[in-house]
């Protein structure tokens, strides 16, 4: 049964290509927001705390700080009203979920960029 939804999520579900990104990188992301019969694109930038999931469920969440408030967002990687991911810089973090990011403040909040 499971290869049979595995199956129909590889063929039927719509895949939009985005740069590989991790925890610990900085993203900004480009998505749709429909107000009445408007639409405009809004962006989210902040730092990769984790991704998870695998197939048409995979998402990935967000945390920035707005002044001195942290604020998480989740995003599902199919979702229909993202437009575009940027990378904006690569991470050097040693795990694949971040969640000790959270109580960071101040310069401990700092993530060193990976070199190439």
């Amino acid at each position: 049964m499971e290869s049979l939804v595995k199956f129909v999520q590889d063929e039927f579900v719509t895949r939009k290509e985005f740069p590989e990104f991790g925890a610990g990188d900085t993203i900004t992301v480009y998505y749709e927001i429909k107000e009445g019969n408007k639409t405009r694109t809004q962006f989210f930038r902040g730092v990769v705390i984790q991704r998870r999931g695998s197939g048409s469920s995979e998402t990935f969440t967000i945390r920035k700080m707005s002044g001195s408030v942290g604020v998480e967002r989740i995003f599902p990687v199919n979702l229909p009203a993202l437009q575009k991911i940027e990378v904006n810089k690569r991470g050097k973090v040693r795990r694949a979920r971040i969640y000790y990011f959270r109580g960071l403040t101040g310069k401990k909040a700092r993530i060193t960029e990976r070199r190439r």
